[in-house]
């Protein structure tokens, strides 16, 4: 047998398909890297400071893993469910026990989904409260400001594709916050569900949003992302590595000195000059087996979820059978929280638009570089007080509003 699978790795059609085998040597890895598709977005090395798990905790792996579960998951129950008012609760039944792992396959795409936004929100933590968003990271966090809403999107679009009286008034209730939008609230409503109330209109138009026009936005700002994390310097360090493409003011000289192809005149590139070669490893095998360690135990312990916890079904949706109270999707009770204090204007459209505003501003107000790469650095303290104050504010609605609230909105015990 072992000698059958060393003809097959020997032999011609297997190197025209993979060309290098398994490396034995630093050249060798590093044509792996450059040469394979699915890995030619990571540097062919890395700095040993990005590899210490208690650094990133692999949250940025873990977040792309999650969707691609969720892609898999999700096109498997595209060929049973039907995106129709009459049909679709019907459908989700139908996957749950009648489907051949049906209910497996549905309950890993429900929790990779609540997971996917607690694992993007976590990694975007971990970047501010180390300072990895500062020079030259500055447009890639906003980048991931972009994606972390697309993946709110993602969730709460197909929040509703259940039809069930959760899914139907959560998706009622959020969509009405949209109104808090001056001038064009209705206007924005109306566009989201394609009418003034959650029926068929909606049904298709989330529907449409949630297979194909968020996945591919967020799969194009995905790779953008990956691909500007190597343009520019990998994983965050204390000792930092980038390109500086300021431009060269100096009288050009009339030699050759360098020797990259298509590089455009007057471009001063440093790249790697504050990286001694013991700082830095290859990235194949250091990273990818971590990376593919995590990818099972995340997976393991999404398939353990899957076969113990189903995810909610409640009755059919009944627009005439209002439950109370009416709680939206948990990741927005903290903003219909602070609807029930002041209006739809705050809660709906100013403070949720205010905070993606700043955010993406951070890195250009104050421009440095002081504690990258440091967890809680003590020269950063002012503006980690900040943010995790609100984050921790932002946190404590959430809790309040999902498990303190009770009918008519009144404060209860959950017990």
């Amino acid at each position: 047998m072992n000698n059958i699978i060393e003809k097959l790795k020997s032999s011609r059609l297997a190197k025209s398909i993979i060309r290098h085998g398994n490396p034995d040597n630093d050249l060798d890895r590093s044509l792996l890297m450059n040469n394979n598709f699915f890995l030619h977005l990571h540097p062919v090395k890395i700095n040993k400071h990005g590899l210490k798990f208690n650094y990133t905790f692999g949250l940025g792996g873990i977040s792309f893993f999650l969707f691609l579960i969720l892609v898999i998951t999700g096109g498997l129950l595209m060929f049973y469910y039907i995106p129709s008012t009459e049909k679709a609760y019907k459908s989700v039944l139908d996957i749950v026990y009648t489907v051949p792992y049906g209910r497996i396959i549905r309950n890993m795409h429900r929790w990779a989904a609540q997971g996917m936004v607690v694992a993007v929100l976590l990694h975007m933590c971990r970047v501010f409260f180390t300072g990895s968003f500062k020079e030259p990271r500055e447009f890639n966090w906003v980048i991931g400001v972009f994606l972390f809403v697309l993946t709110l999107g993602l969730s709460f679009t197909g929040y509703l594709l259940p039809w069930d009286q959760l899914a139907f008034w959560a998706i009622t209730v959020g969509s009405d916050m949209a109104k808090g939008v001056p001038i064009i609230g209705e206007e924005v409503r109306f566009l989201l569900l394609g009418g003034n109330i959650v029926d068929q209109n909606a049904l298709i138009r989330f529907y449409t949003l949630h297979v194909f026009i968020l996945p591919a936005l967020a799969v194009i700002l995905m790779f953008v992302h990956f691909w500007r994390v190597r343009k520019d310097g990998g994983i965050s360090s204390p000792k930092n590595t980038y390109i500086n493409s300021s431009v060269n003011t100096e009288k050009e000289s009339q030699k050759k000195t360098y020797t990259l192809m298509t590089a455009p005149k007057n471009l001063k590139i440093t790249y790697g000059t504050d990286k001694e070669p013991d700082e830095l490893v290859m990235t194949y095998p250091n990273l990818l087996i971590m990376e593919i360690i995590a990818g099972v135990i995340v997976f393991l312990l999404l398939l353990l979820m899957s076969v113990y916890f189903n995810a909610p079904l409640e009755e059919l949706a009944n627009p005439l059978k209002t439950p109370n109270p009416a709680k939206s999707p948990w990741y927005f009770i903290a903003l219909q929280e602070i609807v029930s204090h002041t209006t739809a204007f705050w809660g709906g459209f100013f403070i949720p638009a205010a905070a993606i505003i700043i955010l993406m501003a951070v890195p250009y107000i104050k421009p440095d570089h002081n504690g990258v790469g440091v967890w809680f650095a003590r020269e950063r303290k002012k503006e980690l007080i900040v943010f995790a104050s609100a984050l921790g504010l932002a946190i404590l609605l959430t809790i309040i509003g999902q498990y303190f609230r009770g009918p008519g909105w009144s404060f209860v015990l959950p017990f």
